[in-house]
C-alpha cells in the first residue's frame, strides 16, 4: 500500500482510509473540476488542486497520476475500490444519472466525475461526500474499528 509509507505489520489500509486521504489532500491543496488536476500549475507540482478521482488517485499511489491506467497493479486495486466505494455512496445519498433525449438512464451509476464537474458542486461538498462515504463504508465493513 503506498498511501502511507512502511505500514506496520498486520495494519491494512481501507477504501474509507484512502477516501479520508483524498478529503484531506483537497482541503490541504484545493479542488478542481474539469480535469484531474489544475493545470494551470506545473506539470512537475507533485501537489496540485485536483478533482475527486484525481485526489483518490493520489492517496492511492502517493503522487500525482495523471490517468488510472499509470497505477501498478495493487495501487490500481487499491484506487478502483475507493472509486467503488465512493459510486456507492453518490448512488445511495447523491444520485446523478445521465439520461439521454428520450429520457432514458445511460447508466446506472453515478459518475463521480459528472457529480464532481457538476457547476453548482462545492469544494465543501466534495470533501464532505468523500468524508461521508468512508464513514459509510466503516459503518457497514467494520465493528468498533477492526475489519469484519
Amino acid at each position: 500500500m503506498k498511501a502511507i509509507q512502511n505500514p506496520p505489520t498486520g495494519v491494512q489500509v481501507t477504501p474509507a482510509d484512502l477516501l479520508r486521504c483524498a478529503a484531506l489532500y483537497l482541503r490541504r491543496h484545493g479542488w478542481h473540476q474539469g480535469t484531474y488536476y489544475n493545470n494551470l500549475f506545473p506539470a512537475d507540482l507533485p501537489t496540485p488542486p485536483a478533482c475527486a478521482a484525481g485526489a483518490i488517485g493520489i492517496a492511492c499511489a502517493g503522487y500525482r497520476v495523471e490517468h488510472f491506467s499509470q497505477l501498478d497493479g495493487d495501487t490500481l486495486a487499491d484506487y478502483l475500490a475507493a472509486l467503488a466505494v465512493f459510486v456507492d455512496y453518490l448512488d445511495d445519498f447523491h444520485p446523478l444519472f445521465l439520461v439521454d433525449e428520450d429520457g432514458f438512464v445511460i447508466d446506472e451509476h453515478t459518475s463521480p466525475y459528472s457529480w464532481n464537474d457538476d457547476p453548482g458542486r462545492t469544494a465543501e461538498q466534495v470533501i464532505t461526500a468523500l468524508e461521508a462515504a468512508a464513514d459509510e463504508w466503516d459503518r457497514l465493513l467494520t465493528e468498533g474499528g477492526e475489519n469484519r
